[in-house]
């Protein structure tokens, strides 16, 4: 498949701003890749769709608020900071993104927070735009993170933030209510329809839930710039699937109930660590997989995800699970309908 085969048109009114009032009202398209059927739906309706001994897979990562905003020591030229990953945690040693970039050198410090609460210092230029910085901070490392957390802002992804500035609102709803652990960037946002009155009501029709980690990051908006889909390189993403995680999948797998894989970066976890036999084993560790059509699932009979951008990496893998020809014509049903697209849009379930 090329990259052209991902392009449609998408109204720029139809990318959500704002999440649905509430996390469970959003609207959900039920499309059945055997019928061919779409249905239109609210995402609390996902009850009649599971069943008893039904699986859920759900990625408990947790986003940071990995965007702050500082000055320039003797200029006091404004920079944003986009924190990536911590390398050092005794150093506060982090790979960040600096705009604008041009302005920022080695050895230069940089100065947050009312009366510069927080200093870093850069010590190495890694990309045109990527920075290593070290904070210089006394502190325990656990007050340290705090204090990020009150300096930084939930990172909304710029086709949000170009429209409107963050709000309290987000630091909760740019999260799922399963995030445990910290290290994404960008929220895993099929999980944000969740509510937990929601997933008791699931729990109760005995469904059940297990949890991998994915910390999802920048690459998964990065632009694809080839047509052959082949010569596209994924960012890698650290990933985790616990043996207790693998026991409870296996053994769904084997009764042949139904696996929804909850959002894309559940799947491309899980897709990443198979047995030669088929099954999932346990993994911990980096993964750069990216799935596009033509690709057989070993794990997930059906998934649940967003509608995402045109030729995003995001779009092709739900391209792969749901077919082609179907997912192209779901989205034009969904552009018709006036489906909100995006982070904080609507959601897919595909059977």
């Amino acid at each position: 498949m090329k990259l052209s085969d991902f392009r449609y048109y998408l109204p720029p009114e139809l990318i959500a701003t704002h999440p649905s009032p509430e996390r469970e009202n959003a609207r959900l398209m039920v499309i059945n890749r055997k019928t061919q059927n779409i249905e239109h739906k609210t995402f609390k309706d996902i009850l009649d769709y599971f069943n008893d001994g039904d699986l859920m897979i759900r990625n408990n990562t947790k986003v940071f608020p990995a965007r702050l905003y500082g000055t320039k020591e003797k200029t006091g030229a404004k920079i944003e900071v986009f924190l990536l990953r911590e390398l050092n945690e005794e150093t506060c040693l982090w790979d960040v993104l600096v705009e604008p970039a041009r302005k920022i050198r080695i050895g230069n410090k940089l100065y947050f927070g009312e009366n510069d609460v927080l200093v870093a210092e850069v010590i190495d230029n890694t990309t045109s735009r990527g920075r290593t910085l070290r904070f210089l901070y006394d502190g325990n490392h656990c007050d340290f993170k705090k204090l990020l957390e009150s300096l930084g802002e939930p990172p909304l992804p710029k086709e949000i933030r170009s429209k409107r500035l963050p709000t309290p609102e987000d630091k909760e709803r740019f999260q799922t209510i399963f995030a445990k652990h910290e290290g994404a960037v960008v929220a895993p946002t099929a999980g944000m329809h969740f509510s937990r009155e929601l997933v008791k009501r699931l729990e109760l029709k005995g469904v059940n839930f297990t949890e991998i980690t994915l910390h999802v990051g920048l690459g998964v908006f990065r632009k694809v710039d080839v047509e052959d889909l082949t010569k596209h390189k994924m960012d890698s993403e650290e990933y985790e699937i616990t043996e207790e995680a693998t026991n409870i999948i296996n053994e769904t797998k084997i009764r042949k109930k139904r696996i929804c894989a909850i959002g894309t970066t559940t799947i491309r976890a899980v897709e990443s660590s198979i047995s030669t036999m088929g099954m999932i084993k346990p993994a911990k560790g980096w993964t750069n997989k990216f799935i596009f059509p033509p690709y057989d699932f070993n794990i997930p009979n059906c998934m649940i995800t967003n509608f995402h951008l045109p030729e995003s990496t995001l779009m092709m893998m739900a391209g792969a699970f749901a077919g082609h020809e179907l997912l192209i014509e779901a989205y034009k049903v969904a552009v018709k309908e006036k489906y909100n697209f995006f982070t904080y849009g609507d959601a897919m379930l595909v059977l």
